[in-house]
């Protein structure tokens, strides 16, 4: 069978929708999906096996080496809403808070939530999102100094390349699996796991980078990076990010985005 029969035979195999209800995209590899998931479905099989061993008869999750590492490895879909809820502090909120969200849907509001969401990404200085993007220049600069050369070289602004990234928490831009497993590390461990996406991404795809000579080029080069057999692959695809970007921790973000939340302020 051919490439292009291949491709028909798989097309006709693999729904339209997939199994979170998204529809897939036009340019969807229908072949290769076929491929990696077949490999990928003995994972989640072995994957949900422990999962279910871990929840059963437990009262609740709580965080732990062991659901650190499990959660690295993936959350399965019949999980995810639990362990995210868990997980990431959610749950507790909830529970001390008893109908809050309704009062929320009848109109009551809550300055501090919503000054908490202005401050971080969505107010109109947006400048939550472009202390991140900052932050992630230094990382760049810090771990990839050639790309960060690059960039200055032709005076890119990281706005350009990576604002989807951070505001739609990979949403859109890698394939859903590849992002629900994102979210399973990022309800788990924080927003330092977005950095790692990013630096992974960029490390794994230095030297095609580093060919680019002009910015439009850059910015084409940093969306082709974001498909391919290396992002669909998303079981090797976490692997990567807890090792290609090196030690990361929380405290070096945090001091990261105290001097990038600082410098910007002193611009404006």
């Amino acid at each position: 069978m051919d490439p292009a029969e291949r491709a028909q035979a798989a097309r006709a195999r693999v729904p339209r929708i997939d199994p979170y209800g998204f529809e897939r995209p036009e340019d969807f590899d229908y072949a290769a999906y076929e491929e990696f998931f077949s490999t990928y479905l003995v994972i989640l099989t072995k994957r949900a096996i422990k999962w279910s061993k871990l929840l059963k008869g437990s009262g609740g999750v709580r965080k732990s080496v062991t659901v650190k590492r499990y959660v690295r490895k993936g959350i399965p879909l019949e999980h995810r809403a639990r362990v995210w809820m868990a997980v990431s502090g959610a749950q507790a909120q909830m529970d001390q808070n008893p109908g809050y969200y309704h009062r929320l849907l009848e109109g009551e509001s809550s300055s501090r939530l919503e000054e908490a969401i202005r401050t971080d990404y969505y107010s109109p200085a947006m400048l939550g999102l472009k202390t991140d993007q900052e932050v992630l220049a230094e990382l760049v600069r810090m771990k990839l100094p050639a790309v960060a050369a690059l960039m200055d070289g032709h005076g890119v602004l990281w706005t350009l390349l990576v604002s989807r990234w951070f505001i739609c928490l990979f949403v859109d831009i890698l394939p859903v699996e590849t992002v629900l497993r994102i979210w399973d590390c990022l309800f788990n461990e924080g927003s330092k796991i977005i950095f790692r996406v990013a630096l992974t991404l960029i490390k794994q795809h230095q030297e095609f980078i580093l060919e680019a000579s002009s910015v439009p080029d850059i910015c084409d080069k940093f969306k082709q990076i974001t498909k391919g057999d290396f992002v669909t692959e998303c079981h090797t695809f976490m692997q990567k990010i807890f090792s290609e970007p090196g030690s990361l921790s929380m405290a070096t973000i945090t001091r990261l985005r105290e001097s990038c939340r600082a410098a910007l302020q002193a611009q404006s």
